[in-house]
């Protein structure tokens, strides 16, 4: 009897797998990645010097704990160097940060910064109506306190050194003897550190505290002008050397004046 089993043939196609498979996929993608790291580079060497600080600041600080603020990071300056072209625009954040203030309509004339050969200068000048020390004292007042702990939280954040100025009238000081004008500027002066170092800025950012009794008056033409008496607070350039940009600009006597006075 003749076997009825089903006889199976199996036909093996020949295997094409290795044009049709995904290893081109991978160098293609490897090519893309390629081409758009050459374009980032491109434009990165033509994009402005603060951008590309701020792309290497973030490659440097990629979590960004070092803009925080009462540690020993640098801070924000990481990435952003105030040097001379910054300048204008830390005026116009410390503006706009001032206009916050409670009282910025009653105090508003009497805050006063101007961008000068030394740095930004910030004044805080008294007048006959409001002042930022009582009479006599070397303490600030609550004005004068709300000012400081304003400035000191927004300077804080910044690498750049600061200097810190006391200057008075010309009106003699009737104190106790052997304390003037001289000792009453460079106390409010040291007052206004303490109390910055206190609630912002870092222990090393203040370079000097200079006392100018009124050796170096606002209103030369009138000695007892009000607005003789003053806070002044210099935010010193960071000055670009071939090492980096940490050098600060060496402080002295106030520098001419590039700018006109800030309008509030």
């Amino acid at each position: 009897m003749a076997d009825s089993r089903p006889i199976i043939i199996i036909k093996k196609k020949a295997g094409h797998g290795g044009h049709h498979g995904g290893a081109w996929k991978v160098a293609y993608a490897d090519f893309v990645t390629a081409m758009m790291a050459l374009f980032i580079v491109l434009w990165l060497m033509n994009s402005s010097k603060q951008m590309q600080e701020a792309v290497g600041g973030y490659f440097k600080d990629p979590s960004g704990t070092s803009k925080l603020v009462g540690t020993d990071q640098r801070g924000a300056g990481e990435n952003f160097m105030l040097t001379k072209d910054d300048m204008p625009k830390l005026k116009e954040q410390l503006q706009k940060a001032v206009r916050k203030m409670t009282d910025f309509d009653k105090l508003k004339n009497q805050i006063q910064m101007t961008i000068t050969g030394e740095g930004l200068r910030i004044e805080l000048l008294e007048s006959a109506s409001g002042t930022f020390f009582e009479s006599g004292s070397s303490q600030p007042n609550k004005d004068g306190k709300d000012l400081l702990i304003l400035l000191a939280a927004e300077l804080g954040k910044l690498p750049n050194k600061l200097s810190i100025e006391g200057h008075t009238d010309s009106k003699p000081y009737a104190g106790e003897r052997g304390y003037g004008n001289w000792e009453l500027s460079a106390d409010r002066a040291n007052a206004a550190r303490r109390l910055m170092q206190q609630t912002g800025i870092r222990q090393d950012q203040v370079s000097q505290v200079r006392g100018y009794a009124d050796q170096m008056l606002r209103a030369p033409k009138d000695p007892l002008d009000p607005s003789n008496r003053r806070i002044s607070l210099i935010v010193q350039y960071i000055v670009t050397t071939p090492d980096g940009p940490d050098k600060t600009s060496a402080p002295g006597a106030p520098g001419k004046q590039e700018s006109a006075e800030a309008k509030q």
